[in-house]
């Protein structure tokens, strides 16, 4: 007997073809997930936050400002009470730039304090200084070209909401772009 003879043949159309016998290859554990991990539209995947954290980056303009008036009152009119009084506004307002920083979320506003950007309480109310941007329904900037003074008022503090007011000692430009992507609409637009 030829050994073409015991190999499977395949028939075809009336005649038969000679079949290759192969053994079969064992099969492999592969992973094929980090291949293919693309095609999964269901799978839970690390969602970007809709929002940076921002920290506006501190400025001296107000305090510096206020520093110079003092001293150019003194010299030019030697009114010592007024420039005694601008210069002690401007030192407030140096020290409170070097320590007060407003921080920006995911989600909220906050308003911290110190070195170690610690959480600070409302005095006036009580409770921790962070509002969620939701809350705030609105806020406004005096001046728009050389911002001075930023109002707010948000409905979070019980029992009706409160009014904010704060001087800019941030970059002016930075504060107004990421309260105009966050807050709602000023009411003044």
């Amino acid at each position: 007997m030829a050994l073409s003879s015991l190999q499977p043949r395949l028939v075809h159309g009336g005649f038969s073809l000679p079949t290759a016998v192969t053994p079969r290859p064992r099969q492999r554990n592969v992973q094929t997930t980090a291949l293919f991990s693309f095609l999964k539209l269901g799978s839970k995947t690390a969602t970007k936050p809709k929002y940076e954290t921002v920290i506006p980056e501190t400025s001296y303009a107000i305090p510096a400002v206020l520093l110079g008036g003092a001293g150019l009152t003194q010299v030019t009119t030697s009114n010592t009470a007024l420039a005694a009084g601008l210069g002690l506004l401007g030192a407030f307002l140096a020290v409170q730039a070097s320590r007060v920083k407003f921080v920006f979320d995911e989600d909220a506003l906050e308003v911290l304090t110190g070195k170690d950007e610690e959480e600070s309480e409302n005095a006036f109310v009580g409770g921790r200084n962070r509002w969620s941007y939701d809350s705030i329904i609105n806020w406004e900037f005096w001046f728009p070209s050389f911002p001075i003074l930023v109002y707010f008022k948000e409905d979070q503090t019980r029992p009706e909401g409160q009014i904010h007011f704060f001087p800019v000692l941030f970059n002016g430009k930075q504060l107004f772009e990421v309260m105009s992507e966050r807050f709602n609409k000023p009411e003044s637009d």
